[in-house]
């Protein structure tokens, strides 16, 4: 009989294996083409073969790697239209979650955007990539918390790990620093259509600099 003491472990194992092979997705470890073979990798990760499977129908849900037979998984290779369509999405869903927490933010939440502003800005100074797309992606998850819309959340949770994937490829780093600072300060004005707007722009601008470095 399966306790619950048996059942948090394992989930646990789950999630790091999960979290592990989505994270070398969005380095570039593994690449778009790459074979994830599961006794390879349960063999690596010092697991089983079965979190390893779940975490590939986990990844394929996600939009990460296409299942083309049951013995052949591949990571997406990501076309033009299927970034397109990312942000489409994403420029209807974070200007939505820009005007609702220009109208929710307080004093500490605008505290909290700042300070992830600064720690970014210090990645960036480093030149530490990984972190500085982290924090990023961290700012914008944040200012989704503030405007405390449910349905937003859940509706974003799918979406997440390649939205991730797409602040990855803008390296522009000082321009989105400035970028980000504008956006707070559109948010603290407490004026949601200005917010909107410029979370909106702010999407159609990172478009533009991601369709070049991935398509030219």
């Amino acid at each position: 009989m399966t306790t619950t003491e048996d059942r948090a472990p394992l989930a646990a194992t789950r999630r790091r294996v999960l979290d592990e092979l989505r994270e070398r997705i969005l380095s570039g470890r593994l690449r778009p083409g790459d074979r994830l073979v599961e006794r390879e990798l349960a063999d690596g990760l010092g697991v089983s073969r079965v979190p390893v499977r779940e975490a590939i129908r986990s990844l394929e849900a996600e939009g990460f790697v296409v299942v083309e037979s049951p013995r052949r998984v591949v990571v997406r290779t990501l076309a033009r239209v299927d970034v397109e369509e990312l942000f489409d999405v994403r420029e209807s869903l974070e200007s939505l979650a820009a005007g609702l927490a220009a109208t929710r933010a307080g004093q500490s939440d605008l505290r909290r955007l700042e300070r992830l502003l600064a720690d970014a800005a210090r990645a960036a100074a480093r030149g530490d990539a990984a972190r500085t797309t982290v924090l990023n992606s961290r700012f914008h998850d944040e200012i989704v918390a503030i405007a405390g819309n449910t349905l937003l959340t859940t509706l974003l949770a799918p979406l997440e790990g390649r939205l991730r994937w797409l602040t990855s490829q803008n390296e522009h780093w000082s321009d989105l620093h400035e970028e980000h600072h504008r956006l707070v300060e559109a948010i603290a004005s407490g004026d949601a259509a200005r917010a909107r707007e410029y979370a909106a722009e702010h999407v159609r601008v990172n478009r533009r600099v991601t369709l070049e470095a991935l398509f030219g």
